[in-house]
C-alpha cells in the first residue's frame, strides 16, 4: 500500500471498528440514543418481536461487525458494515423522519466502501495457485 494511505486507513478503521461496536453494546443501554425510536413501522411489522429485543439483536451484529473490522478481517467486516449501513439508512427513510441520520449512514456505508477497497491494496487475496501459474509464464 502506497505510504501515504496507512494513515487514513488507520483512521477508517478504528473509527468505523470502534463506533460499530460501540453502537451495539449501547443498544442494551440506551445511554446514546433511544434506539427502537428509530425503527421503521414497515421494519416493526415484517419482523414480529419486541422492538427493544430487536434493537439488543442487531446490537450483537453491530458489536461482531465492529469488532471483525478491528481485530479480525478487516476487508469481509467493511463490506457487511457498508451493507448494513445501507440497510439501515432505507429503514430510516421509511420512517418518515430521520432522514439526517439516513444520510449520515450513507456517507459512513461509503467509508466503510472506502476502507475495503484500502484493506485490498493493503493485504491483497491470495490467488488461487492455477492463475498465479499462469499469470507468471506470460
Amino acid at each position: 500500500m502506497n505510504e501515504s494511505l496507512i494513515k487514513p486507513y488507520w483512521a477508517l478503521r478504528i473509527g468505523l471498528g470502534a463506533s460499530a461496536f460501540l453502537a451495539g453494546l449501547d443498544k442494551f443501554f440506551n445511554i446514546l440514543a433511544q434506539w427502537d425510536m428509530y425503527l421503521s413501522p414497515i421494519a416493526g411489522s415484517l419482523i414480529p418481536v419486541d422492538p427493544a429485543l430487536l434493537m439488543r439483536v442487531f446490537g450483537v451484529v453491530e458489536m461482531v461487525v465492529g469488532a471483525t473490522i478491528l481485530f479480525g478481517a478487516t476487508r469481509l467486516g467493511a463490506w457487511v458494515a457498508s451493507v448494513w449501513l445501507l440497510a439501515i439508512a432505507a429503514n430510516l427513510v421509511t420512517t418518515g423522519s430521520f432522514y439526517d441520520v439516513a444520510v449520515r449512514d450513507v456517507n459512513m456505508a461509503i467509508a466503510a466502501i472506502v476502507l475495503a477497497r484500502l484493506d485490498a491494496l493493503r493485504a491483497p487475496a491470495r490467488e488461487p495457485l492455477a492463475i498465479r501459474a499462469s499469470t507468471q509464464t506470460t
